[in-house]
């Protein structure tokens, strides 16, 4: 796939206030600091479209990128050690689930997993929550730039076998460094084969949530 154009569309904490749902969207998350934005920016070949941080937590609105006028990026907050108050994190929490569970163009969701690290328990329990609710993921394992190729097999091994305690089939994965553009290509051509598939969701008026 070639990026032609990458556009900031929108930020919101309510899914009846986002984009009319008639073009297919691809959600990415991933705990705080796990390289969200860097992965988005690298994707769409666009240095500063999506805002990077170094202190989690900074991502707390729903963000919409139209890529080529034909579908979009959307990036979520974090989850996990943000330095927020409970009520604040508890918020984010309800209008994530809100937009996961209730967006109709939703496509799949991209769970980012920081490649340097053994198998953390929240993300194991997200993907799991995903799959209970039946929400397509595919896994992006992160940052594999910074060890070497066997530390980050050995990882991403671990991963998927402890995935295999409740996942039948593994989801697709994905091994990226935003640094050196790894990964780019099998990223976009996923989505573009995801995107052949795309019907139009029947829309139905939106609660105020």
């Amino acid at each position: 796939m070639i990026i032609k154009s990458a556009t900031f569309i929108c930020s919101n904490t309510k899914v009846s206030a986002l984009p009319v749902a008639n073009m297919p969207e691809y959600a990415f998350i991933g705990r705080s600091n796990v390289g969200k934005s860097s992965l988005i920016n690298m994707l769409v070949n666009q240095h500063g479209l999506a805002k990077t941080s170094q202190r989690p937590g900074k991502t707390q609105l729903i963000n919409h990128f139209l890529i080529n006028e034909k579908w979009y990026i959307v990036d979520l907050p974090g989850y996990g050690y943000a330095k927020v108050s409970k009520s604040s994190r508890e918020k984010w929490e309800k209008f994530i689930r809100n937009y996961i569970t209730k967006r109709e163009s939703l496509q799949c969701i991209f769970v980012l997993i920081d490649s340097r690290l053994e198998p953390q328990k929240i993300d194991l329990e997200f993907c799991c929550w995903l799959g209970e609710i039946q929400i397509p993921f595919a896994l992006v394992f992160t940052k594999a730039d910074k060890q070497s190729a066997v530390k980050t097999d050995q990882n991403v091994s671990a991963f998927k076998k402890a995935l295999k305690g409740w996942f039948e089939e593994i989801p697709p994965y994905f091994v990226t460094s935003s640094e050196k553009s790894i990964g780019r290509d099998p990223v976009l051509d996923f989505i573009e084969q995801v995107n052949l598939d795309f019907v139009m969701p029947i829309l139905t008026p939106k609660e105020d949530f």
